[in-house]
């Protein structure tokens, strides 16, 4: 079996660096025009903003929750990278071998992803989280909140600092650790680094299955300090799983359309066409889980979570709220229903780029309205944002694509997914 080396050009790289820049452009276009009074057209819900105890939208506050949202939005996909190879070692997945050094290389945006992340909740937490505010838990202020302060001994500075850290800490340790193992694997040959790859990956998954729930209240429920939802560890998993499925997909498309993964074919594109089918499916599943016994019950606790999303503020995120469901759901259910959509590279590509839209869309509704509120949109400062995010990101996959053949050559199931059929 022959080493294949992506060669990143230099055409290539100034495209991402080129995104970078417009992002950057629009970034500052943006916060210069709610410097200047943009922000007045959100003016209307400062009174209730107040009201409710919470502080009216400043340029400032609408850059850090974008950061925020953005970067738990592509950390996700990069630990999503990290899982899939570990789901695949667990497995004694042999199809998936052909594929695996792209999995293995969104991981590289991990180090990034915490950086960021550590940087926005350290310079704008009070803007994000408003359980960080020390009134709250004040009893001789009138603002204090009786429930914000029974989550005290959970929802600490300190602590979900040390969490944060902690996360970051394990999941870039467990990256590093199949990374290094795959390329001594390369280099040295021999079953003894597959075997240990199956055991550090066993141990990540154990790992992954408490961290990736309580990074998603720490860093996504806690926004909506008063809600809260059994369903919602599995929520966000759905959607950053989903997400990192239609990531790996479209990576190998581009990757096979310039002529690369050469002995990737049809029979690899199905088997991750019926992943992003199969979990579209299942994102649904939890989505309507999760929304059907709110609604049912009909609590006021927890059923004002959909009243911002659907009736309150003026229905504002309402046109967000059913376009979410018709794009990760209506969308590529309908698209990849049929067995040769799922071998077809322009149908999986167009399905994979409206589900990273798509999903980009569920997060900005799980974050927005409990932040932003009427002060949301989506104009220069989100755009700019996520341009921004999106260039950092393929340049970081990209290097450490490149970085390690693409065809794992010494993977003792390396022959079985040439030979893959299905």
């Amino acid at each position: 079996m022959t080493e294949e080396r992506l060669i990143i050009s230099r055409k290539t790289n100034n495209k991402f660096f080129l995104m970078i820049a417009i992002g950057v452009v629009l970034l500052i276009a943006g916060i210069i025009i709610a410097a200047l009074g943009g922000g007045a057209e959100h003016g209307e819900g400062h009174g209730e903003a107040a009201a409710a105890g919470h502080e009216a939208v400043s340029w400032t506050k609408r850059l850090y929750v974008n950061l925020w949202m953005n970067n738990v939005y592509f950390t996700g996909i990069a630990l999503v990278g990290v899982f899939f190879v570990a789901v695949q070692y667990v497995a004694y997945a042999g199809w998936s071998v052909l594929i695996k050094r792209i999995p293995e290389a969104l991981g590289y945006f991990l180090p990034i992803g915490g950086a960021v992340m550590l940087i926005t909740f350290l310079l704008g937490g009070h803007d994000i989280f408003h359980w960080t505010h020390e009134y709250l838990y004040d009893v001789n202020d009138p603002r204090y909140d009786p429930i914000i302060a029974g989550k005290s001994p959970f929802l600490n500075f300190w602590f979900f600092l040390i969490r944060m850290v902690v996360y970051f800490a394990l999941w870039i340790f467990f990256f590093n650790w199949l990374r290094r193992n795959s390329i001594n694997e390369d280099l040295h040959g021999g079953d003894s680094y597959y075997h240990k790859s199956i055991r550090i990956s066993a141990m990540f998954l154990v790992v992954f299955g408490v961290t990736s729930s309580l990074s998603a209240w720490d860093w996504v429920l806690s926004i909506d300090t008063h809600w809260f939802s059994t369903m919602f560890g599995w929520y966000v998993f759905a959607s950053w799983w989903v997400s990192g499925l239609a990531a790996i997909t479209l990576a190998v498309i581009f990757l096979k359309q310039n002529g690369y993964l050469k002995m990737v074919n049809a029979n690899h594109l199905h088997d991750l066409g019926k992943f992003v089918f199969a979990f579209s499916i299942f994102w649904t599943y939890i989505w309507f889980s999760q929304f059907m016994l709110i609604w049912y019950a009909n609590m006021p606790e927890e059923s004002i979570y959909y009243i911002e999303r659907l009736g309150g503020n003026n229905g504002h995120f309402k046109w967000i709220f059913f376009t979410n469901l018709l794009v990760n759901f209506a969308f590529p259910f309908l698209v990849l229903m049929t067995r040769d959509a799922k071998r077809q590279m322009i149908m999986l590509k167009i399905v994979c780029i409206a589900i990273l839209a798509g999903h980009w869309l569920d997060f900005y509704l799980m974050m927005m309205p409990g932040t932003l509120r009427e002060g949301a949109g989506i104009g220069f400062i989100e755009i700019g944002t996520t341009l921004v995010f999106l260039g950092v990101f393929l340049l970081t996959f990209t290097k450490g694509l490149a970085k390690a053949s693409l065809v794992p050559v010494n993977h003792p199931f390396v022959e079985e997914s040439v030979h893959h059929h299905v």
